[in-house]
């Protein structure tokens, strides 16, 4: 079983910038495509970024051009700097990861949150 730990959450103010980590605890694992999602109050959780394991990147259009991802495919770690931050980027931030096992199709896995709150 694969646990992901973030890290890197707080409270900064407006136009601020933070840098969210996220790694396996336990034992590294061949990681696929890796990603951010973020939960505000009473809302869905929704897409932020996304890394293949070739540096290929995507994200939200509310992110784009302020966050940037990147990954440590040695670590296993996937990695959200966010710059310029804004009062809708408050909620829980979430990563995500694919397993690759050999023969066997991916397995994605979640980490358990940090918490962003922006205040101005």
């Amino acid at each position: 079983q694969v646990q992901l730990v973030e890290s890197g959450g707080g409270v900064v103010q407006t136009g601020g910038s933070l840098r969210l980590s996220c790694a396996p605890s336990g034992s590294v694992f061949n990681a696929g495509v890796m990603g951010w999602y973020r939960q505000a109050p009473g809302q869905q959780r929704e897409f932020v970024a996304a890394i293949t394991s070739g540096g290929a990147t995507n994200y939200a259009d509310s992110v784009k051009g302020r966050f940037s991802i990147s990954r440590d495919s040695a670590k296993a770690a996937v990695y959200l700097e966010m710059n310029g931050l804004k009062s809708e980027d408050t909620g829980v931030y979430y990563c995500n990861s694919q397993k690759i096992t050999l023969g066997r199709p991916p397995v994605t896995y979640w980490g358990r949150g940090t918490q962003v709150t922006v205040s101005s």
